[in-house]
């Protein structure tokens, strides 16, 4: 990985390296989600993979929480529950946030993988075009 961007603790190396390809060369911020009330790292998640956007519930307690800005346009989404090919809904989560040459963020992307299987994939991305966008980072 280019030596600008940066990897959360947590984040399983495939994942990072999957969602670092999908950056397409900019740098990115790679932040695992971790339940606020439990820790747990294992979720389902509705994506809208149309207008981007996601909201993830944690496998073990139940909590759900939006990832970055999703809750202000969720609204207007049609989610749908992320499923990976082998037929599981359980899921790592990590986001990548691509950022622009004075920090901000100009786009997320939600990656996921597999608990079962292990394979991984981008399920949601979307671009960010307003500031500041410091906040979005805690938000995964």
């Amino acid at each position: 990985m280019p030596a600008d961007d940066q990897v959360g603790e947590g984040v399983s190396a495939d994942l990072a390296v999957f969602l670092r390809k999908a950056a397409d060369g900019r740098p990115v911020t790679i932040v695992p989600s971790v339940c606020g009330g439990c820790g747990g790292r294992v979720f389902f998640v509705l994506v809208d993979d149309v207008e981007g956007g996601a909201e993830r519930m944690c496998a073990g307690c139940s909590g759900g929480a939006f990832i970055a800005d999703s809750e202000e346009f969720w609204e207007d989404a049609d989610p749908g529950e992320a499923c990976c090919p082998c037929g599981s809904e359980e899921f790592e989560t990590a986001v990548a946030f691509s950022l622009a040459d004075d920090g901000s963020v100009r786009w997320v992307t939600v990656g996921l993988r597999c608990r079962q299987d292990g394979a991984v994939g981008v399920y949601a991305d979307w671009k960010i075009d307003y500031g500041p966008t410091d906040h979005l980072l805690t938000m995964v």
